[in-house]
């Protein structure tokens, strides 16, 4: 096994990354109940650029004063107040050479806390699956969310712009549009979530149409040379771990191609375990089959800490860049650890994330 690869410099649509490996976003309720950036987000965000790593994006970051929220204190650019806060936080990333993507979510069906509104709104008006999430202050079923009107989604678009515009006068790097999970985009590409009759809803091509024309929309405002635009994609979602689709390679053709043209820089895959085939019956992974049809930059995320299985899924897998969730949680100084041969550490998560979700002090001591 040669981790050289690791370290090697890449370059996303202008955007030199010192190495192949970035943190993942996750979402760390540690904001301001405004949804302003506190300084210890400062502190936790430049931590991962210290120790290493070439990327961070941050955790889902909230569009607009209406239905995109998802958690209290979940951090927000749909302000330019807030954007001028996120500014602390790219130049502490920039001062220790990393570069930094601002990940922007609306929320869609799965919202636990939204200080704007109490209704949600999703593709059709279908109870989403399971409960919501404790460590994020969650209680109890989700609300059943409202159909989304032909108006609101035009508001949706305009608002992912404008807080891509935002995050890019404030020095972000790039912006990844959160299009998995259960949330708002993923609520429309997923089968029994839209239910809508529309040009939206039944064929996978209708389905992922909302989510291209987000994409080329902003791609048109805030495109250049230095800065770079991605979306975030995935079968399972927060609430329904085992989702899959019912298309197999087929839906996947048909999605990451449709990506593939609108003007997108990157896919980013997340799966429980990155490396495993994506459908049953079907021996290649979905790292792979998104490189193959969208001919994109991919960067993987699920289970890559083990260094080995980074350097497989960079080397033979199909993927670009691999992020890491828990593992850089566990060691924030993950990169540095893995070129100096030295020990890491287990995620010990009922430190981390339990009882609540929020930054601990012990995370961002020297």
């Amino acid at each position: 096994m040669d981790k050289n690869i690791l370290f090697d410099y890449f370059t996303i649509n202008g955007t030199g990354l010192r190495n192949r490996v970035g943190v993942a976003p996750m979402t760390r309720i540690s904001a301001t109940e405004e949804g302003f950036i506190t300084d210890v987000m400062v502190n936790y965000y430049r931590s991962f650029a210290k120790g290493g790593f070439g990327l961070v994006i941050t955790e889902g970051t909230y569009i607009d004063d209406k239905n995109s929220q998802t958690y209290y204190h979940q951090p927000g650019i749909a302000l330019d107040g807030q954007a001028k806060e996120w500014k602390k936080v790219v130049d502490a990333v920039h001062s220790e050479g990393g570069k930094i993507f601002m990940q922007l979510q609306h929320t869609g069906p799965l919202s636990q806390g939204n200080r704007y509104t109490d209704e949600t709104i999703a593709p059709s008006a279908v109870q989403p699956k399971g409960e919501q999430l404790k460590f994020y202050v969650g209680e109890g079923e989700f609300k059943l969310p409202r159909t989304i009107t032909g108006e609101e989604m035009n508001e949706v678009k305009n608002s992912f712009v404008a807080a891509a515009k935002r995050a890019k006068s404030v020095g972000f790097d790039g912006i990844e549009l959160h299009g998995a999970n259960g949330y708002l985009l993923d609520a429309f590409l997923t089968e029994y979530t839209n239910l809508r009759t529309d040009e939206y809803g039944g064929s996978t091509e209708n389905r992922v149409r909302f989510l291209v024309e987000i994409a080329n929309e902003v791609s048109l405002a805030v495109a250049g040379s230095n800065f770079t635009i991605g979306m975030r994609i995935s079968q399972s979602q927060v609430n329904d771990y085992f989702y899959k689709w019912s298309g197999k390679e087929e839906d996947a053709k048909i999605i990451f191609g449709a990506l593939g043209k609108s003007g997108l820089d990157y896919i980013h895959i997340t799966e429980y375990e990155a490396w495993q085939p994506a459908f049953e019956g079907n021996e290649t992974s979905l790292v792979s089959l998104a490189k193959k049809y969208s001919q994109l930059p991919i960067i993987a995320n699920g289970h890559l800490e083990d260094v080995e299985r980074a350097v497989d899924i960079l080397t033979n897998g199909g993927a670009d860049i691999v992020t890491l969730g828990k593992g850089a949680l566990a060691n924030h100084d993950w990169v540095n650890k893995v070129q100096k041969g030295e020990f890491l550490s287990d995620f010990k998560p009922n430190e981390v994330l339990h009882p609540v979700a929020n930054i601990k002090d012990f995370e961002i001591e020297e």
